[in-house]
């Protein structure tokens, strides 16, 4: 701690005795239940995407059709809110998208795991979002 620090430090514990300084890291027991599930879901884990498609290289454009539709997943949709995030299939940050967005497909099925095919916009704020999401079809079977 430097004297700036230090003289700060002294002033709030001067105006509140009982102040503490905070750690860095929250112990795991204070964590709530949601907060625990969060981390075991993976939200905002970018780890686990494939690095070959983020070097810029696409192989045959298999996730990319014409119109500019691309497919992802679905990481979690928060139904009582109306909204969620999807993983693109080529790697990449993370897409909100709103229920409002969904043309085609039942609002139920948005489940964590559930390929969709969407289209990037941008949302009120200009920030990058889904602006058109339907469910995908399902594979078909090899012939």
């Amino acid at each position: 701690m430097n004297a700036r620090q230090k003289r700060l430090f002294d002033d709030a514990k001067k105006r509140n005795p009982d102040f503490k300084v905070p750690t860095t890291a929250q112990p795991a027991s204070a964590w709530s239940e949601d907060d625990l599930a969060l981390i075991k879901q993976g939200v905002g884990d970018k780890t686990s995407r494939p690095a070959s498609a983020q070097d810029g290289s696409s192989g045959g454009g298999s996730s990319s059709s014409p119109t500019g539709e691309q497919g992802g997943s679905i990481v979690t949709y928060f139904e009582t809110k109306g909204f969620g995030f999807l993983r693109p299939e080529d790697g990449g940050r993370d897409v909100f998208f709103h229920v409002s967005r969904l043309v085609e497909g039942d609002p139920t099925t948005l489940k964590p795991g559930t390929r969709v095919l969407y289209e990037l916009g941008m949302d009120r704020a200009g920030k990058m979002a889904a602006s058109m999401v339907r469910i995908a079809p399902p594979a078909a079977a090899p012939e």
